[in-house]
């Protein structure tokens, strides 16, 4: 019998032991079964699992960054409604979808993370040219209502604002192909 890392050991062929034997040393033969060699398919599975790892850890944080900068957008929508009350006075949230960027009321204009692709559905005539939408919010709480539509991949956020409550909510969902 042969000693090996992970709490177990080789008799008779078999491995005996709580977590069998390290992953490097264990590879499937094509006939089925466990070989306990090195040899170039290992590299070739793990360089597989790597690869796996690092696409699923990729589309994370690129569906991280759409949500992020959705949540973002949505604050930034909610924040000028609340100005509109305070002020008493009509407010804009100007998106840019050409720039991917926007602007809350009075504020600095924000750029969306690269590789995002932004659409608005506005009012018509709250698009001033023909890669600019506004939404407008009123000293009541209502507004002209919209949607904002980002996307990233696969991944699909919509901020949606209420015309007659001016009410702000976000959804997510995978984009059609």
């Amino acid at each position: 019998a042969r000693a090996g890392r992970g709490g177990g050991q080789l008799a008779a062929g078999r491995w005996q032991g709580r977590a069998g034997p390290p992953l490097r040393h264990r590879r499937r033969r094509r006939g089925g079964g466990d070989a306990d060699q090195q040899g170039d398919g290992e590299e070739l599975e793990e360089g597989e699992a790597a690869a796996a790892v690092a696409v699923s850890v990729t589309q994370g944080l690129a569906g991280a960054r759409v949500r992020a900068a959705s949540g973002e957008l949505a604050a930034a929508l909610r924040a000028t409604r609340a100005q509109a009350i305070v002020k008493g006075g009509e407010q804009s949230f100007e998106l840019d979808v050409r720039d991917a960027s926007y602007r809350a009321a009075g504020g600095r204009q924000v750029k969306l993370p690269e590789g995002m692709r932004v659409s608005i559905t506005s009012a018509r005539e709250d698009q001033p040219d023909g890669h600019t939408g506004r939404i407008r919010f009123f000293p009541d709480g209502s507004s002209t209502g919209g949607h904002i539509t980002l996307q990233r991949g696969a991944r699909r956020w919509q901020v949606n604002v209420a015309w007659l409550t001016g009410a702000v909510s976000v959804t997510d969902g995978v984009a059609a192909r």
